[in-house]
């Protein structure tokens, strides 16, 4: 069974005047092994946005059905839908979400402290984290002290603490300069290497060829899928840049 099972998706919203309805997503259906790491991509307003606040159980599908481990948390009522998320999701955002007047420390502890852990359990979790992350010594700084890559690798760490089964990264180097991406990139790549399983949207080609396989979103359905297999970075870049390239001139890949 795959750790996650995206099941013939559809989302319709209601436009607020006129009622008139929009689909957001058609049919997505694909599924997700455990420590993947897989990329999704499409133009704005395709859907992927849409796609990962599903998967997120930040919002309920039209039709069909999410499963993590067998278990359709779509279902779920609002408090268990939290409670599910919590233990089972870690989220990464494009801005960070840190809170300003948190140390970097407090921000990555916080789900821990809202779960009513101890102290010593909490920072026997965090330690290891912000080691690997290489920012250690700087957990007692306030994020207005750091840079933007010292703030978004102190959002993993806080979205690791929870030991997730699935990191969802929305955006996550959007706010960043090419070296901080880079930097970021290659931390994402090696957690993933320890068996974290990452989903990540994204508009940037470079960002996707780090990951096993990209998925392409077109108006709301899935419109291609890329698998790294044997091939260098450089030559997923490519096969990648390519698609983009189809993608935008409407999926005629005929030439």
């Amino acid at each position: 069974m795959s750790l996650l099972e995206v099941n013939h998706i559809k989302k319709v919203y209601k436009t607020r005047f006129g009622g008139n309805e929009v689909t957001a997503l058609k049919d997505v259906h694909f599924s997700v092994e455990e420590g993947e790491f897989v990329a999704i991509m499409g133009e704005s307003g395709s859907g992927k946005t849409t796609l990962l606040n599903i998967m997120a159980a930040l919002d309920v599908p039209s039709g069909g059905s999410v499963l993590v481990d067998g278990k359709d948390f779509s279902k779920l009522k609002d408090k268990e839908r939290t409670m599910f998320r919590r233990e089972n999701l870690g989220f990464i955002f494009q801005d960070f979400n840190l809170l300003d007047n948190f140390s970097l420390e407090d921000n990555i502890l916080l789900p821990l402290v809202l779960e009513g852990k101890n102290y010593d359990e909490m920072e026997s979790r965090m330690i290891p984290i912000v080691e690997n992350l290489e920012i250690r010594d700087i957990v007692k700084k306030y994020p207005y002290e750091v840079s933007g890559g010292q703030k978004q690798r102190a959002a993993i760490a806080r979205a690791l603490i929870t030991n997730p089964r699935i990191l969802l990264a929305d955006e996550p180097t959007g706010a960043l300069d090419s070296k901080a991406s880079t930097n970021l990139l290659s931390q994402l790549r090696k957690i993933n290497k320890k068996g974290q399983t990452i989903l990540m949207v994204t508009h940037s080609n470079v960002a996707a060829s780090y990951a096993d396989r990209v998925m392409f979103i077109k108006d709301g359905e899935v419109f291609h899928q890329l698998y790294k297999g044997a091939m260098t970075k450089n030559e997923m870049l490519d096969k990648i840049c390519d698609s983009v390239t189809v993608l935008m001139r409407g999926g005629d890949d005929s030439e």
